[in-house]
């Protein structure tokens, strides 16, 4: 694992030198496709170095960042054809990476809590640096300050655990069971506001309106799994208190994705839609993980790394549009079928897989979320019916309305899609759609 590290490490020099820009996208594709290559041993931690190591949960968010991060590069192709800070943005991107990769395979609870917290700064400078409107600034607050307002009583947890046992190694808590409801609360809030669960979400519509395309995908595709990577390693060591308060979650969870399916058909910002919709997602990820059950442990995963692939390549066409448009409002992107007819065809491939329909991964996440939350009790079948319609119903008023009626006057002519903008798109569904075929890697590892 310190081999990736030390990789990533001496890419940052490769940020400042001139014309670097694909060389460095490149030097990613080539990480991941090593990464990939690894040996895993599905059910214990393995590939251990100094304090890091991965299990299946790590390998696959791991591999998940890598391949953002590359995109994310290939999105933002913008910033390098008008020269605006591009070296600083790659810095930016590769120590996100670094950031994100030590999050995730880090066996040390306390560096774990560090790197967690870490991945915050390059989001913030990238909402602020790089954001469009005046806004991005109180955006990047809200970020910062909910974040940070609960992960105190995560620090402290972690360091009453510590008290404790004397070790932070996250593979030997899973002997202890700690029945205190303080430390049940300050132990997972943090996860909870990171997800976004309802009632807590409020930053993250802000910030992805606010950010540009790179930050809304790294916010879509990896901040939010951070929450739920947290809660399936934390939930482990307060497992008697966990089957007591955590109806509490499901509930909120439940109630809130329905209430903000019902808010996303509100919405005539198209990127506050698809943020939107990644609240909805996630409530049902962190219903799944609160009912400690094999198939919620499952299904959270596998929407985890489907949600990823799928937001992000949303976020991604409405940049499209956004680079063509200047405007993301619903009332001006309308009748694009006319404009760009080879582009709705990836609306419409990434909306259905967003509505979980085969062959997607989202829907083998959310079959076994469903069977996790109905196994638990029956009467989440409502809700769940509920959320389940209403995601189809605002996948498909996004792409209506979009592609479909009169387009604008205002609206002269602009050159359709671009040669790297389709591979980009491509290099979103594919994982998406054939990892499928590969489904025993997700489902059996337990």
């Amino acid at each position: 694992m310190m081999k990736f590290f030390m990789f990533i490490l001496f890419m940052i020099p490769l940020c400042f030198k001139k014309k670097m820009y694909w060389m460095v996208q490149m030097l990613m594709f080539i990480m991941m496709f090593m990464f990939m290559n690894l040996t895993i041993n599905i059910v214990n931690f393995c590939n251990l170095s100094y304090m890091m190591g991965c299990d299946m949960i790590s390998f696959g968010l791991i591999l998940l960042s890598i391949w953002i991060c590359t995109l994310m590069i290939m999105a933002s192709e913008s910033l390098y054809k008008f020269n605006y800070y591009v070296n600083f943005f790659l810095m930016n991107m590769v120590f996100l990476l670094l950031m994100l990769y030590l999050t995730f395979s880090m066996m040390n609870l306390f560096m774990f809590y560090m790197y967690f917290e870490g991945s915050l700064i390059p989001t913030l400078l990238l909402i602020i640096g790089w954001g469009y409107q005046p806004e991005r600034i109180q955006a990047g607050m809200y970020l910062l300050f909910y974040t940070l307002f609960v992960s105190l009583p995560l620090l402290l947890g972690i360091f009453y655990i510590f008290n404790e046992m004397n070790c932070f190694m996250i593979y030997f808590l899973k002997f202890y069971d700690y029945n205190l409801y303080i430390l049940y609360f300050s132990m997972i809030l943090a996860f909870l506001v990171k997800m976004p669960m309802y009632f807590v979400h409020l930053w993250l519509p802000k910030a992805h309106v606010e950010a540009p395309v790179s930050g809304s995908m790294i916010l879509a595709g990896i901040m939010l799994k951070l929450g739920g990577y947290g809660l399936l390693r934390v939930l482990i060591f307060v497992q008697k208190i966990s089957l007591k308060m955590n109806f509490v979650w499901v509930v909120i969870s439940l109630i809130g994705g329905f209430y903000i399916s019902l808010n996303c058909l509100c919405q005539i910002d198209m990127k506050s839609l698809i943020a939107y919709s990644s609240v909805a997602h996630m409530g049902l990820v962190i219903g799944g993980i609160m009912t400690l059950n094999y198939w919620g442990y499952l299904g959270s995963y596998v929407l985890m790394i489907g949600h990823g692939l799928c937001s992000s390549g949303l976020f991604c066409l409405a940049n499209i549009n956004y680079e063509r448009l200047h405007s993301r409002s619903l009332l001006l992107n309308k009748g694009m079928m006319n404009f760009m007819p080879s582009l709705s065809l990836w609306w419409f491939l990434l909306l259905s897989a967003a509505m979980a329909a085969p062959p997607s991964l989202n829907l083998v996440g959310e079959i076994s979320l469903i069977n996790s939350l109905v196994s638990w009790s029956w009467l989440t079948m409502i809700m769940l019916m509920m959320i389940s319609f209403f995601s189809a119903g605002y996948s498909l008023y996004l792409y209506s309305y979009t592609q479909h009626g009169k387009y604008s006057d205002s609206l002269y002519s602009f050159y359709s899609g671009l040669s790297r903008e389709y591979l980009l798109l491509l290099l979103h569904w594919l994982p998406l759609n054939l990892l499928i075929l590969k489904i025993e890697y997700f489902m059996i590892w337990f």
